[in-house]
């Protein structure tokens, strides 16, 4: 598995905040933490918990994989991709594949 480079996390960040024009103190007050430990994320030089992560997710409007990893792909295209009917006209494995769907589906309705 991947190690997680903390500097180069929090250089993503600053890339996407300093893009929105926003300055650290902006950023951390959105995120409800002080602009002396942005400087640290942004550095890499101390860790965040999970939910200031998620907090800055969502002010930067940014994909967690995106901060993280530097991976940029719509959520929206992976859910078409999954549903696109299989390039083979094997009927029987995309049947399977419709009928394991619906019971997914399934699934979920009964957890609501």
């Amino acid at each position: 598995m991947q190690e997680l480079d903390y500097a180069k996390a929090g250089a993503r960040i600053r890339q996407i905040r300093k893009a929105k024009g926003w300055s650290q103190d902006e950023l951390a007050k959105k995120c409800g933490i002080s602009m002396n430990f942005m400087g640290h994320i942004e550095r890499g030089t101390r860790k965040m918990s999970l939910d200031t992560f998620a907090r800055i997710c969502k002010a930067l409007e940014a994909n967690a994989d995106a901060l993280l990893w530097g991976i940029v792909q719509e959520s929206e295209s992976i859910v078409q991709e999954l549903w696109k009917q299989p390039e083979t006209t094997d009927s029987g494995s995309y049947e399977m594949y419709i009928q394991i769907m619906k019971s997914v589906a399934d699934i979920m309705r009964s957890k609501e």
